[in-house]
């Protein structure tokens, strides 16, 4: 029989130096190194002073999936028939 190990604290594996600091201001926009030489000319131009992440002027945005045209929803693939969405929205309940 082996005699009982003392028990230490908990020591992490992994230690952080230092506190978290997030810059005030982005860097400088710039091009990926790796992006074909004629996006990276035109870089410039298309992350103009306010890049930011929304729809190009006079594109609909949609908030929910079903407001969307139907050429996004590609209906023709599968249609579901009624029984179908019972058994899902039952969770399987409905398959009696």
């Amino acid at each position: 029989m082996h005699p009982s190990v003392k028990v230490l604290a908990h020591k992490p594996l992994i230690s952080f130096i230092g506190k978290r600091v997030w810059p005030a201001t982005t860097g400088p926009s710039h091009p990926h190194p790796a992006a074909p030489p004629e996006w990276q000319k035109s870089f410039s131009e298309k992350a103009g002073p306010h890049s930011s992440p929304r729809a190009p002027q006079g594109h609909a945005v949609f908030v929910e999936f079903w407001d969307a045209p139907a050429r996004f929803s590609k209906p023709s693939s599968r249609y579901l028939e009624q029984v179908e969405i019972d058994a899902i929205l039952s969770g399987g309940a409905s398959l009696q």
